[in-house]
């Protein structure tokens, strides 16, 4: 089966500080597309769509310009999620700066690591707004805790399709199902949000981790979201602190086991296309 990545990062530290990556050991490295194309080889993966990195301010449109480079003479990468801060003034004219990018498909704004604040701003919601004009979506990266500011997000901008990132970060090592629960299905109710299948392997407990582990997470947003707006991703090399990237895939492919080849296939190829245009 044809697999496209839909999470894929890739960090160069010496180029593109990434502070986060400091306390974090088995990530404070550089990680290349070589690399990505050793972890990569011999699952299925097709396509892939890079994520942007938070790197440090003010390097994400340098970044985005690095990894277009990158994917000209690469037809792996077939899409970008480029880094922006919707809270900044600026911001149309950042876009107008993405939008000389041919592979940038859409944007993101880590949330996890910002006050709350951040996205409850008036700029913030009027920036998102804008996303239309230039064909962009928007990645939500939000805790679990934070889900009901991506549902007041969601609401206040019903033009911009949204790509919910890793299932919205459920406590998976804690079985904390509630509230996540409740807010999923909420957000599940907006038509211009779709749900990403990233991450829940990295979320899950290092070590004793099982795709019995992951079920329940991956049927409730099934569930919700239904075979037509689930869309897998690798969350390379995040996911390496649980599980190795081929490791991610066959439990992915497991989870979505039971389920018909054009359920399978929408999954793991055709909703992404759609998605992320590719």
């Amino acid at each position: 089966m044809n697999l496209i990545d839909t999470h894929q990062h890739l960090w160069e530290l010496e180029r593109f500080p990434c502070s986060w990556c400091a306390g974090i050991p088995l990530l404070n490295r550089s990680f290349t597309l070589s690399d990505y194309r050793l972890a990569a080889a011999g699952l299925g993966i097709v396509k892939t769509v890079f994520v942007e990195c938070d790197v440090d301010e003010p390097r994400a449109l340098d970044e985005a310009r690095h990894v277009q480079t990158l994917a000209s003479g690469c037809p792996l990468i077939a899409g970008i999620v480029a880094g922006v801060r919707p809270e900044h003034p600026g911001f149309r004219r950042h876009l107008e700066q993405l939008a000389g990018l041919p592979q940038v498909r859409g944007v993101r704004r880590v949330l996890h690591t910002q006050p709350d604040e951040v996205s409850r701003s008036g700029m913030f919601v009027e920036n998102l707004r804008l996303l239309p004009e230039f064909g962009y979506s928007f990645d939500l990266c939000v805790l679990s805790r934070q889900l009901p500011l991506a549902i007041a997000i969601v609401k206040a901008c019903p033009g911009v399709p949204f790509i919910l990132d890793h299932c919205g970060v459920p406590d998976v090592k804690g079985r904390a199902f509630d509230p996540w629960r409740d807010r999923i299905r909420a957000l599940a109710r907006f038509p211009n949000v779709v749900c990403k299948v990233s991450g829940l392997v990295a979320y899950a407990d290092p070590g004793r981790w099982s795709v019995d582990q992951l079920r329940p997470w991956f049927d409730h947003c099934l569930e919700c979201f239904g075979w037509d707006r689930l869309i897998w991703g690798g969350d390379w090399p995040v996911c390496t602190q649980v599980a190795a990237l081929s490791e991610w895939v066959g439990a992915a492919l497991s989870l979505a086991g039971g389920a018909t080849r054009e359920q399978q296939a929408a999954f793991f190829q055709h909703n992404a296309e759609r998605v992320y245009r590719i």
